[in-house]
């Protein structure tokens, strides 16, 4: 992801650039509010904007009800040593999606940048399909030949997962990264756990074979549901 991050602590700003970076993002940093609001809306696009709000020259109050006043939707996330709650309301009146107060630990801060890019490009999810098996992620609901199969919200995801990309081999990190809030850590081989579960409940009962494993790489749904 492309990251604009804007903060006036500099050891901070050099602290996130650094991490960041290292997991894979191309970051940019501005030390002051007008310098990251010239950024914001014209050195995107990015994909998230981690935003100070007690800044020299521009709060990050009013970047962001800038930002949201050019038509521009890239997810913010407000950083903060303020911790009062009419600050978080004013910050996300202002055009704010998440808020995270000082001092906050990177693997949660990293978890929040990938939720907030998830929820913005996440199409809306309608009902997926792979033969007769029905699944509506938003109704929270699985079907196969008429009959309810009941799925906990993980077994959700990860199922969702594979039904999105019928036929497609899909990686365990990035069922991982797409299904677990804070992916940070945990061992992929969890996901071979909720498959296995899945497959219990989705193919055997009903003598199907649709959640295949790709070797060296992770699962993919038959696209005819097995």
């Amino acid at each position: 992801m492309r990251i604009l991050v804007v903060e006036d602590e500099e050891g901070l700003a050099e602290s996130l650039r650094r991490g960041l970076s290292a997991d894979g993002h191309l970051v940019e940093v501005a030390h002051d509010g007008h310098r990251g609001l010239d950024l914001a809306l014209a050195g995107g696009p990015y994909d998230v904007v981690l935003l100070d709000l007690m800044l020299p020259g521009l709060s990050g109050y009013e970047i962001c009800a800038r930002m949201r006043a050019h038509g521009d939707t890239t997810p913010v996330l407000v950083l903060t040593a303020r911790d009062g709650e009419h600050d978080e309301a004013e910050g996300l009146d202002r055009g704010a999606d998440d808020y995270l107060t000082k001092p906050f630990s990177f693997v949660v801060l990293a978890a929040r940048i990938r939720a907030l890019a998830r929820r913005a490009g996440a199409p809306d999810r309608g009902t997926l399909q792979a033969g007769d098996l029905l699944l509506d992620p938003q109704g929270r609901r699985c079907r196969r030949g008429g009959r309810d199969i009941e799925l906990t919200a993980r077994e959700l995801g990860v199922l969702a997962c594979l039904m999105e990309q019928p036929g497609r081999a899909v990686a365990k990190q990035d069922i991982l990264d797409e299904v677990w809030d804070t992916p940070h850590g945990i061992d992929p081989n969890i996901v071979e756990v909720y498959v296995s579960s899945l497959r219990k409940k989705v193919d055997a009962p009903f003598g199907r074979r649709s959640i295949l494993t790709v070797h060296g790489t992770g699962y993919r749904m038959a696209p005819d549901g097995g």
